[in-house]
């Protein structure tokens, strides 16, 4: 086909569209919506992965959690709640035998304690005791002032180190370092505060106040107190390894039989990768539902009114065929139409699906602060997709009006009268 028959195919194409305006715009709304599910599960799955990777930055790839809970939920609950506790005793001996980890650290937490700064008590937080070395794991990071010391933490002094949401919340306009503290009545000096850590799947970790394990211990007892290991392998590579001499010597230290189940779980970031995978599917499912739905109104719908426009304009076709057009031009003419068609509602998507985005985002954000990574901007990558699919849809949309077009009998169409 020549260039200047294209041109002039694409102007009768822009004609036609500009003469019937609220057709067109009717005939795109059904590709408009479909396309904006695919933007916006797009976006919320993107959104997904970056809520992993900001897990696995606070969890760690080369960190392994020995606890009597399984993290996950994968297993019954009223089986898990019957496992023994982990004793203080029992962590300190798989720390001490542990021969392939570069770093075993006991934690233990209690939920909703008493803690009051001058005549103001504070609820949501979680006391954390645990040793000095938790400041070489990826969620010790200190953010202001520093994590305890050895000498503080083998003398039980009453330090706290305090997460960021704690921080914020006890001292929106003061510098936390060198304020006292109450735990349980007991007073903590403030030494340090934790960079902020907090995402959608472990939003908790902001809310901890740390403190030394004796100090902790000395508070709250060890009586009827599971302890968590976090244990740190000396590279990715060797975290199986690890793994492995964990499972075993944890056997053994509870005394379990060959036969008999770990009463213990071992958790890691790859448990938060089968919840992801879990949530990404159940978008997929509605998601590839709703749009399917969409695109099928949108294909119906855009293949009825280029229909109704062939009949419009049939006495039109058959002046350009008795003056020379040949079948491909008509046929190409209505499948651009369509196409174009498509094209310009996937346009319309995409820009109404970025002001949504970008509102969206910074409205979760002001309510919900760990929501931080969530992205404001759409990807570009998604307009190509959208683009690419307004294309197909445009194609089989328009290919059997376009077809009846190319197939019309000059001399019948001459005769036909609206």
């Amino acid at each position: 086909m020549k260039l200047s028959a294209l041109i002039e195919i694409l102007r009768e194409v822009f004609d036609s569209l500009i003469a019937n305006k609220l057709r067109s715009i009717l005939s795109a709304l059904g590709v408009v919506i479909g396309i904006s599910f695919v933007i916006l599960m797009g976006w919320a799955l993107a959104t997904l992965d970056l809520a992993f990777e900001k897990t696995l930055d606070i969890i760690g790839t080369d960190m392994i959690y020995v606890d009597k809970y399984d993290w996950s939920g994968g297993k019954s609950w009223k089986i898990i709640r019957q496992r023994k506790n982990i004793t203080l005793r029992q962590a300190f001996e798989l720390i001490n035998r542990l021969q392939s980890a570069e770093l075993a650290i006991p934690v233990s937490r209690k939920w909703m304690p008493n803690v009051k700064y001058k005549n103001e008590k504070f609820s949501g937080l979680i006391t954390t005791g645990t040793t000095y070395e938790y400041a070489l794991t990826p969620a010790g990071t200190i953010n202001q002032g520093r994590f305890f010391s050895l000498f503080e933490d083998s003398y039980g002094m009453d330090v706290a180190v305090l997460g960021s949401k704690v921080a914020e919340t006890m001292f929106p306009n003061d510098n936390p370092l060198g304020k006292i503290i109450k735990i349980e009545n007991h007073n903590f000096v403030v030494i340090g505060v934790l960079d902020k850590k907090g995402v959608l799947f472990i939003d908790f970790i902001d809310n901890q106040i740390f403190i030394p394990l004796k100090s902790f211990i000395s508070i709250y007892g060890e009586i009827n107190r599971s302890i968590e290991i976090a244990i740190k392998s000396p590279r990715v590579e060797d975290l199986e390894n690890v793994k492995s001499e964990t499972i075993g010597l944890m056997r053994e230290i509870r005394n379990l039989k060959p036969h008999q189940e770990d009463d213990f779980s071992i958790n890691e970031t790859e448990m938060f990768r089968s919840s992801i995978d879990n949530i990404a599917t159940y978008i997929w499912s509605i998601g590839i539902g709703m749009t399917a739905l969409s695109f099928i109104v949108g294909i119906i719908g855009i293949m009825n009114i280029m229909f109704v426009s062939v009949t419009e304009r049939t006495k039109e076709i058959g002046i350009r065929k008795t003056v020379g057009a040949k079948k491909i031009n008509i046929l190409i003419q209505f499948i651009i139409e369509a196409t174009l068609l498509c094209m310009i509602g996937a346009i319309v998507a995409f820009i109404i699906c970025s002001i949504i985005i970008f509102i969206a985002a910074i409205v979760l954000q002001n309510i919900y602060p760990a929501l931080d990574f969530v992205p404001k901007i759409l990807p570009f990558k998604l307009f190509i997709i959208s683009a690419v699919i307004a294309f197909i849809i445009g194609i089989l949309a328009g290919i059997m009006p376009a077809i009846r077009a190319a197939n019309l009998n000059p001399v019948d169409a001459l005769r036909y009268e609206n």
